[in-house]
């Protein structure tokens, strides 16, 4: 009946939908896992963002270890700023615009300091690849509202002086002669006293999954439609086969052509002999 998709062009298109599905397979996998990260971070977000800010004590390794438990999470710090060594981070877009980061270490009562990403500015207009001004912190001791934010990798990228590719906090600290928490660093939330002019500071992360488990399902849908196909084009193939057999039944059943007219020609009667005499010759 279906004999024929034991044959190698059958099998070779069998094993095409099945590699092709497997790779559907594979990219709903992904976006699900995308989807799962996702939800992870949405969730330290409600858990963390708005929560009450937790006191730094001497020696608190909330900066100098970091724990995703623990991202996004607001810690009070006092401390000074260090406007010397501070730094600013290129090509930081923030909604669609490009712009600069300013990372500049508060350093702590215990002997060590903390990089506070004091906020967002936007590319300069008087000199190409800087700011126009980086505005400048409140002197003196000041209390820092940052959360707990993870470090970035280092880039294989150069940078003009007084900038960085990345917040690389391993990095920044090579460039400091004093002990710095390296493990993560503090996103402002608020600081007092407040500066007179401060960057502009980032909004609440989205808290919106995307459109991952949608993806995922499109592409299982996709692999399952695969072997959907392959059914439909053996079930059409089977119909061929069907008609084609049919046919050739009704030829070996059915006499000849020729032959069935031979046996339905009649021999005429003497009468009709008869009068096909008197016809030629004239006699009616």
């Amino acid at each position: 009946m279906y004999r024929f998709l034991l044959s190698p062009r059958w099998l070779a298109w069998l094993a095409l939908v099945v590699v092709l599905a497997a790779a559907c397979a594979g990219l709903g996998n992904w976006q699900m896992d995308r989807r799962d990260l996702a939800v992870a971070e949405i969730q330290r977000i409600e858990a963390n963002y708005e929560s009450a800010p937790v006191p730094y004590d001497a020696g608190d390794s909330s900066f100098d270890s970091y724990s995703t438990d623990r991202e996004w999470t607001p810690v009070v710090l006092q401390g000074v700023y260090d406007t010397d060594n501070e730094v600013i981070v290129r090509n930081r877009p923030l909604n669609g615009r490009p712009g600069y980061e300013v990372l500049t270490p508060l350093r702590l009562d215990d002997g060590t300091a903390v990089i506070i990403d004091r906020g967002w500015l936007p590319i300069g207009n008087e000199e190409a690849g800087r700011p126009d001004t980086v505005p400048a912190p409140s002197d003196g001791e000041v209390t820092v509202i940052a959360r707990v934010r993870p470090g970035e990798p280092a880039v294989d990228r150069g940078a003009p002086e007084g900038q960085i590719p990345s917040i690389d906090l391993a990095g920044y600290a090579e460039r400091l002669d004093y002990p710095v928490q390296t493990g993560a660093y503090g996103l402002m939330a608020s600081e007092s006293p407040a500066a007179a002019v401060a960057p502009i500071q980032f909004p609440k992360p989205s808290v919106n999954e995307g459109p991952h488990l949608s993806y995922s399902m499109q592409w299982f849908a996709f692999g399952v439609l695969l072997f959907v196909g392959l059914g439909y084009a053996a079930r059409q193939q089977h119909l061929v086969d069907t008609e084609e057999e049919d046919d050739a039944g009704m030829r070996r059943t059915s006499p000849n052509p020729r032959a069935r007219k031979r046996a339905t020609r009649r021999r005429p009667t003497s009468e009709e002999e008869e009068d096909a005499i008197l016809d030629a010759r004239g006699i009616s």
